[in-house]
């Protein structure tokens, strides 16, 4: 019989603090499209064995898993940074903007952040928390991949009924060979990342 896996819900030394908030990004290592940035606060008493990684889902159970989240969530939201603006920024930084945005559309703001990852920039005087492979250890954090994944591979399936040639609807512009082989016959799109692609061009 499979085991169930409940995450965590926050770290013990936040047991006391309300309005805890996971935030999380997708797309980060694509070659076109933008980089999402999701936040989410859970209800302290939430638990589903449905809410991980995202990368650990199919694709149908992320689609359940984003309902419940839209459903029980006190408060989620999104933000993203396009290919033109990663060029021009970088994508740490792209990916920094995107979160920070996020956040600014929560209500209420939360009083404590739980990153995905090993750094962060200070948002406004709401302390933080980084987390390695935190996707796989707290809710809040989870939940947040889930809505950045979904999220983003929706806007990917949009633009690639513009772009069809690319594949980006199964790809999600990611560094497929099919999607390299294509860049390299057909050229490139303005959702494609310039800095990403230097040394296949060149």
């Amino acid at each position: 019989m499979k085991t169930k896996i409940i995450l965590e819900k926050y770290p013990e030394e936040l047991k006391d603090v309300d309005n805890i908030c996971g935030i999380d990004e997708a797309g980060r290592g694509a070659l076109s499209g933008p980089i999402f940035a999701a936040s989410v606060i859970l209800p302290k008493d939430f638990e589903s064995e449905l809410i991980r990684d995202s990368k650990k889902l199919s694709e149908k159970k992320r689609l359940e898993a984003f309902s419940l989240i839209k459903e029980e969530a006190i408060s989620w939201s999104y933000a993203y940074v396009d290919a033109e603006d990663i060029d021009k920024h970088n994508i740490q930084n792209a990916n920094f903007s995107a979160m920070y945005n996020s956040l600014l559309k929560l209500y209420p703001q939360p009083e404590h952040i739980l990153v995905d990852g090993n750094v962060f920039e200070d948002y406004y005087e709401v302390p933080h928390t980084c987390v390695v492979k935190g996707d796989d250890k707290y809710l809040p954090i989870a939940a947040a991949s889930i809505v950045a994944k979904v999220l983003r591979d929706e806007y990917m399936k949009n633009i690639d009924k513009t772009f069809p040639e690319y594949n980006w609807k199964s790809n999600k512009g990611y560094g497929s060979k099919e999607h390299i082989e294509k860049i390299l016959k057909e050229g490139i799109t303005y959702h494609h990342r310039k800095s990403f692609l230097k040394k296949i061009l060149n």
